[in-house]
């Protein structure tokens, strides 16, 4: 990466590549605003993102959105971070509450409710007394998407 960048120039590219789904480039972006200001939870949470989606390396991608959510826990962007790298290894449960969590900061953001419409919500069980798996919900919701299709919105918030 070109030196002559400060932390906030390599942060706003290392955006834009992220944007644009170029994760290695914009790890490079990122590695490099982390090295010029270490101390900076947003630039950490980003890198940590990005080493998740580039390299794979959910260990240590986790430990950096955790600790930069833990110290500026009043910023939902890095609530989604972390709900990114959850989701980008298939562990959604955790993601979702991540996703709440940022959501009861800041109701309205607008990356969290996206993420949130992008992964759908479910329809109430047709039984509620019952479990979501036992046959005669499973059964009843499969004739309820047989006869009403599409038309019924969907009412319950437990992803």
């Amino acid at each position: 990466m070109d030196a002559t960048f400060s932390a906030e120039e390599h942060f706003l590219r290392g955006n834009a590549e992220l944007v644009a789904d170029r994760y290695d480039e914009a790890l490079g972006h990122f590695r490099a605003a982390q090295k010029l200001e270490p101390s900076s939870p947003r630039y950490r949470s980003y890198y940590g993102l990005c080493l998740g989606l580039a390299e794979k390396r959910f260990d240590k991608a986790l430990e950096l959105c955790r600790s930069a959510a833990k110290e500026e826990f009043f910023n939902p962007l890095l609530y989604h971070n972390l709900a990114r790298v959850h989701l980008a290894f298939g562990f959604k449960a955790e993601a979702l509450r991540y996703l709440r969590r940022g959501l009861m900061i800041d109701p309205e953001c607008v990356a969290i409710t996206g993420e949130l419409e992008r992964l759908g919500q479910r329809r109430r069980p047709a039984l509620g007394f019952l479990r979501r798996q036992h046959p005669f919900n499973r059964w009843l919701g499969w004739a309820r998407k047989r006869t009403l299709g599409g038309a019924e919105e969907p009412v319950a918030s437990s992803i």
